[in-house]
């Protein structure tokens, strides 16, 4: 599920050069003791600070810098220490560290403090200040500002109690001798100390925005979020009340503040594990914590979703396949990915929880059984995430390996579980949901990738036919526009569909449940923004709005739009005009639409699509950008008029563009060319292939009400003539399936002999088509039949005209070829040919009036009016 890779090794990157420098201070060839190297702490910046024990009997503190491979030395210990808690100014001029005494043997008898906080002045190594000598576990952090001052005066440190507070000294530096670095009232950095945060329970620190989330308890558990600024100020901006057990934590616990390798908790006596994630792609913010499983019953953890005003708890229940109870695994460890929360027990389940699509279960990855592995350490308690919210992969540390681990989804494996009917690690569960949940994962968290999108259509073509419980290539469709809509915009995250499932009027019980998975929504989680609306910035400000909006969203009905309530207004356009001023504006609109396709397209050509006036699919392009845009305006107005029309006009554009690389990716696979379009040969296997993929997806669009591209039909319509017995065809038009155009018609009239088998569809095809389009279409018919109706309705043109012209005057009785015997036909053969130089003729430029055959034919027709004759 994770594709895995290592940014760094201690063994590689760092004890190798340490076992060098050490046989040079020895003067040895080879250092063979033990140093015992382990990680202190990572930085902002990515720096790795450790320590090791030196060849002397002395403790060394060190740093790594990866951008640069090199590894630095920092301070020494003219003895061996147990170093708790370390950390490093940006400037690299001070050094904090908390060190825990020794109380073992003789030294318990001597009157020392558990732990020793120190403030060390390193650029050069000068005085030692210490900070707090006391009974109980401090863990020290710098605050790295962003400043381009290399050589700023004043430090910033964080110094945190396990007695439950949090303190900040503001350390002034000063220069002497123009190199050296010391502390500038090293007499008075007790009176620097501001008290942050007091009584608290559980603290995490997060280096890469500079924030500080506490959680104190009075009467209720209360988190309260600490940004720091660049000019050393800082605010709580966010304070959230959570439902936790009364006795959650019985020590205060520390997140993402280093390792200390001299105090391990037993894992069964922490009640409750808790972290905070945000994510700047989004403005997304979560809390997650669990609570341990215990003689195989239930394991409960809870995302509360801030920025979607909800909490979601889940229940899981292992099942059959769980590991053996001595298994020291009792809390599940949060992986942030994106917008997406890994909740992982290794040999239970992985659990991919889908935080901006949440409303179903059927859009969150379940993988269960002994085969759910990342590849990690089995033990959660032993693996650190350090998350960095501007970005897509999170990096996973195991202290006790030392190695680092840049982590991200791995999209052959999604691709496999859309391939497989049974995934590895999911026996026995049904396999639809994990589809629909990996195809949503592929299509809008990694879909920037071409190369996978391609996949993904191969994918489409070689499953044509739709899921028992969701159609591939709706979700296709919706998921990649959603994808489109909310890059361009995020205030579009709860007003675009992004899934049919919601469009089917009775949602399967499949995708509404998952086997072994219980979940419970509390809606209105109420954070509460803190600080002034000009001190919100950035994040906070962005998630504040994003909060407000969500609960406004939730408050009115259908604020998602909903593709196939169109069907009404299509059905009524249909019977519209063409020359309506309606009609008239929503060409205006499809010609936005394809103006932007042509751009995206200069040099996609290989399927015949957007060459020809579809004027019934330009209406529907027309209309669902009146629709959608009405809907936008309505629910979004704050990005206003011109953005929204933006934004429709590529939606719809992104549309048409999908269906087009659809056909052309079929296309390539079944190796088709221009021959397709010849309607004199049969179609073969590609062709058969490329037809039925063609009818998925008109299906597909039917039923969500959605345009295709001008040209879809026409194409279609060739390609069914050509794979289908004519029988077949003409109940395809019948049922709708297949709609005449013009263009095919014409083609079909011209390319096909008059053989009895063509005649027959020929003859089936004109009593199909609405008569103005009938009457075109007789035009390129070079058959007697054709003819014949092109007579009639010659005649009955200048009849109607001489009805209409009442003054006309006979004239010529004298001109040669006139016979008196029939004077009903010589008066009308006199008027037709009066009439003729003064009418249209539909023949000319085409072929020439046989007036023997129009004369038989007035006569024929004469005769039947009469009653001499029958039909």
């Amino acid at each position: 599920m994770l594709k895995l890779r290592q940014e760094f090794d201690l063994q590689r990157d760092v004890v190798i050069d340490i076992l060098r420098k050490e046989a040079s201070v020895c003067r040895v060839k080879e250092y063979s003791e033990d140093v015992d190297t382990r990680i202190l702490n990572v930085e902002r910046d990515g720096s790795v600070l450790y320590c090791w024990k030196g060849a002397t009997g002395t403790t060394r503190i060190g740093k790594y810098d990866p951008s640069t491979k090199q590894n630095k030395l920092l301070y020494t210990f003219d003895k061996q220490v147990c170093v708790s808690s370390c950390s490093l100014n940006k400037e690299e001029t001070l050094l904090a560290v908390s060190l825990a005494q020794n109380t073992t043997g003789q030294e318990r008898l001597k009157p020392i403090s558990k732990c020793l906080t120190l403030l060390i002045e390193i650029h050069p190594i000068n005085n030692t200040k210490v900070l707090k000598a006391v009974d109980c576990r401090v863990k020290v952090q710098f605050l790295h500002q962003e400043t381009d001052l290399k050589s700023a005066l004043e430090s910033h440190l964080l110094l945190l109690t396990e007695d439950g507070y949090v303190d900040l000294y503001h350390v002034l530096l000063g220069k002497q001798e123009g190199y050296r670095v010391v502390i500038s009232n090293p007499g008075r950095l007790s009176r620097t100390a501001e008290r942050l945060v007091e009584d608290l329970c559980w603290v995490q620190w997060d280096g890469h925005t500079q924030r500080l989330y506490c959680l104190t308890r009075k009467d209720k558990f209360l988190l309260r979020g600490i940004q720091f600024y660049p000019n050393h100020s800082c605010d709580t901006v966010l304070e959230l009340v959570l439902e936790l057990p009364a006795n959650a934590f019985r020590t205060v616990r520390f997140v993402s503040l280093g390792f200390d390798h001299y105090h391990v908790e037993k894992p069964e006596q922490e009640l409750i594990r808790m972290q905070v994630f945000t994510n700047q792609i989004g403005n997304i913010m979560c809390v997650c914590y669990s609570q341990p499983l215990k003689d195989k019953e239930e394991l409960s953890y809870t995302v509360v979703l801030v920025h979607k005003d909800c909490s979601k708890r889940f229940r899981v229940s292992p099942g059959n396949d769980t590991p053996s109870q001595n298994s020291p695994q009792l809390h599940p460890l949060f992986i942030p990915i994106g917008y997406y929360i890994l909740v992982y027990l290794q040999g239970y389940f992985l659990h991919c929880i889908n935080t901006r699509q949440h409303e179903m279960l059927c859009h969150s990855l379940f993988l269960t059984g002994q085969d759910v592995n990342l590849g990690l350490l089995p033990r959660s308690d032993a693996l650190t995430v350090m998350h960095k919210e501007d970005e897509t992969s999170v990096r996973i540390l195991e202290p006790a390996r030392g190695w680092i681990h840049n982590a991200e989804l791995s999209p052959a494996y999604l691709l496999q579980i859309l391939r497989s009917d049974a995934p590895p690690g999911c026996p026995g569960i049904g396999t639809d949901p994990r589809r629909l949940a990996a195809l949503h994962c592929l299509l809008i968290f990694l879909g920037n990738d071409p190369q996978l999108e391609l996949k993904i259509i191969e994918w489409l073509c070689d499953n044509t036919n739709t899921f028992e419980s969701f159609n591939q290539i709706q979700e296709f469709i919706l998921a990649s526009l959603f994808r489109m809509g909310y890059e361009k915009s995020l205030a579009l995250d709860k007003v675009l569909p992004y899934s049919s499932v919601f469009e089917k009027k009775e949602v399967p019980a499949c995708l509404l449940e998952l086997p072994g998975v219980y979940c419970t929504t509390e809606l209105h989680v109420e954070p509460d923004f803190k600080g002034k609306a000009k001190r919100l910035q950035g994040f906070w400000s962005e998630l504040q709005g994003n909060t407000e909006k969500t609960k406004y969203l939730n408050a009115v009905p259908n604020p998602r739009y909903r593709t196939s309530h169109i069907q009404a207004d299509w059905d009524k356009l249909r019977s519209e005009s063409r020359a309506s001023p309606h009609v008239n504006h929503l060409e205006e609109n499809t010609k936005k639409v394809l103006s932007v396709v042509d751009t995206w397209c200069l040099d996609k050509k290989l399927v015949p699509l957007f060459q020809e006036e579809d004027h019934q699919q330009r209406a529907f392009i027309g209309l669902t950008v009146d629709k959608l845009r009405e809907h936008l305006n309505r629910h979004v107005p704050q990005l206003g008029k011109k953005k929204i029309d933006s934004l429709v006009v590529n939606y719809i554009a992104k549309l048409l563009e999908l269906i087009r690389h659809m056909l052309e990716t079929a296309w390539l696979k079944n190796k088709l060319g221009p021959h397709v379009l010849c309607l004199t040969k049969k179609g073969g296997p590609a062709e058969w292939a490329v037809f039925h993929f063609m009818l998925r997806i008109l299906e597909s669009t039917r039923s969500l009400c959605l345009p295709l591209p001008p040209g879809y039909h026409t194409l279609f319509a060739v390609l069914a003539v050509r794979c289908l017995p004519h029988h077949t065809f003409l109940q395809y038009i019948d049922h709708g399936f297949l709609q005449l155009t013009e263009s095919f018609v014409s083609r079909l009239m011209t390319d096909l002999d008059n053989s009895e088998a063509n005649e027959r569809l020929k003859f089936s095809i004109l009593k199909r088509l609405p008569e103005p389009m009938e009457q075109r279409i007789y035009h390129m018919w070079d058959h007697p039949v054709s003819s014949a109706s092109i007579s009639r309705d010659y005649v009955k043109t200048l009849l109607e005209k001489h009805g209409k012209n009442k003054g006309f005057a006979f004239t010529g009785r004298d001109k040669p070829g006139f016979r008196p015997e029939f004077l009903p036909l010589t008066y009308l053969a006199k008027m037709l040919s009066d009439i003729e130089s003064q009418a249209l003729n539909p023949f000319e430029e085409k072929e020439n009036v046989d007036a023997r055959f129009v004369e038989d034919s007035a006569l024929l027709q004469t005769l039947i009016q009469l009653g001499f004759e029958e039909k």
